[in-house]
Formats: structure tokens, C-alpha cells, sequence
């Protein structure tokens, strides 16, 4: 395994860690690989540990080439930032797909909670003008493939986790409302895979229900779960991130299976 890290602006709190596999003389059908962009959770106010390293070993372990987004937070969190974070991190790893051995255009991105959120945001946002008033996108090299978002923040309405969209808006309503992501779905949307608890008491489970249903009236592909129970931030929902819950846990391997479909990927 060879491991990078690269910031992604001069004095920016964000930076993205990468998980590559070494290249091989033995195994010349994996030389070029996809690639999971993982963004954990925290409600825009902390990273979580469990959102973080365990999945993207998972996927590594898949045969993807990883990498996980340290994105801002707290009072960093407005003004776009994580957006052109999670934009900039796909570019760049566009630009250098060659020296990565990725497969351009195969490039997933994921997150959980909040984290979901912000890899909804660019699924839903890559071509906004607000976001390219901002910053650059080169005609759409910030777009993702797929997005795989688990118990996902979306919506600023009645089922709204309050908390995260006060922090990526900074508190401003006219943004809040512009990241209500279900109305931010068009037919240019990448394809999605979701999954949420039935009884998830911190981001109800109409978050994504919401997104699922948008997502059909635009014709955009999509799987959706939909657990009866477990708690909110389950991860990987195993013994290793103290979520063990051997239903919910079915939620990868079903991932994994449709991004490998997706992406015509045998690992």
C-alpha cells in the first residue's frame, strides 16, 4: 500500500488522505482501478473516526483506490468550503488518475450523515453557477461517477437535521434552502445507492426516502435500503466500530455489488 497526502490549499484546514495499491507485475487485470472518495460524518462540527478510516479500508480491501476528505468544519464550514473541497478532491484526482492507476471515469463518491450530504452536494451541485462563480470546474471534471450516501443529511424541510444545514449555510436561509438537496436533482445526476434505518432518531429516515423519490422523477438510477432498525451513525456496523448489527451490515457487500455492476469492475 502506498499512502498519500495532499492538502488541497495553501492555509486550508482540509486535506485528503489516500490509500493506493501498489502496482503489481503478477496482477496485470488490476492495474487501473476505481476509486472511493469517503466523506465521515459529524454534523459539520467534527469528523467522525468510525466514518473515516474503517470504510475506506473496506473499500481498499475491494480493490478500489481510496481516499478520505478531511473536510472543514465548525466556522469553516460555510461559504461553500467543503463543497469546493469535495469538488477540488475529485479534479485533482482526475488530473492525476494516470499516476494513480484510476480509472477516470470511474470515480464514486461517498459519506455518511453530514458527510452524506456534502457527497450528495456535489452529486446534486457540481454544475451550479453559484459553485462556479467560486472556483473553476474545467466543464464538469468535479463530477462523480456515483454516489453511495449512508443515512444522509438532505433536506432543509420538515425532516431537516438541523444542526448540519446551520452550519454548511452559516446560517444563512437563502443557502440553507438552496442545499435542500432533493430539489437539486436533475437528469445530469450521478446514479446513487442509499441506505438508512427505519427508526434513525437523528436524521429521520425521510432524508433519504426524499432523495430516492427525486431521483425517479428525473430518471436518475438508483438502489435504495431501507433498514427496520439501528442507530444513527452505524458505519460499518460491525464489532471494530462498536455498531455491530449483522442486518444493517448487509449494506456494503449490497454496495459494492451495484458500484461493481456500475462500473463493469470484477474485483
Amino acid at each position: 500500500m502506498k499512502i498519500v497526502e495532499e492538502v488541497l490549499d495553501a492555509g486550508s484546514h482540509a486535506y485528503v488522505t489516500g490509500y493506493l495499491h501498489d502496482v503489481s507485475e503478477e496482477m496485470e487485470n488490476h492495474r487501473i482501478r476505481p476509486c472511493m472518495v469517503v466523506c465521515p460524518g459529524g454534523g459539520y462540527e467534527m469528523l467522525s473516526d468510525r466514518e473515516k478510516d474503517p470504510p475506506a479500508f473496506a473499500w481498499f480491501a475491494a480493490g478500489y483506490q481510496v481516499f478520505a476528505l478531511n473536510y472543514s468544519i465548525k466556522e469553516y464550514a460555510g461559504d461553500l468550503r467543503p463543497l469546493m473541497e469535495l469538488s477540488k478532491t475529485v479534479m485533482m484526482i482526475r488530473r492525476r488518475a494516470g499516476e494513480w492507476q484510476i480509472h477516470p471515469d470511474q470515480i464514486a463518491v461517498m459519506g455518511f450523515s453530514a458527510g452524506g450530504h456534502l457527497a450528495a452536494s456535489l452529486g446534486t451541485l457540481w454544475n451550479s453557477g453559484r459553485l462556479k462563480e467560486r472556483m473553476n470546474t474545467e466543464n464538469g471534471m468535479n463530477r462523480p461517477n456515483a454516489m453511495i450516501l449512508s443515512y444522509p443529511v438532505i433536506s432543509a424541510g420538515e425532516f431537516a437535521h438541523q444542526g448540519s444545514l446551520e452550519k454548511v449555510s452559516g446560517g444563512d436561509e437563502e443557502l440553507k434552502e438552496w442545499f435542500s438537496l432533493e430539489k437539486r436533482i436533475t437528469p445530469d445526476t450521478p446514479p446513487a445507492f442509499l441506505w438508512h434505518t427505519a427508526d434513525d432518531d437523528v436524521v429521520p429516515v425521510e432524508n433519504t426516502m426524499l432523495f430516492g423519490m427525486a431521483l425517479k422523477r428525473a430518471g436518475v438510477p438508483f438502489e435504495c435500503h431501507i433498514f427496520p432498525s439501528g442507530i444513527h451513525g452505524l458505519s460499518m456496523c460491525n464489532y471494530d466500530v462498536d455498531t455491530k448489527n449483522e442486518s444493517c451490515g448487509q449494506w456494503f457487500s449490497l454496495g459494492l455489488y451495484w458500484l461493481n455492476q456500475l462500473f463493469g469492475y470484477r474485483c
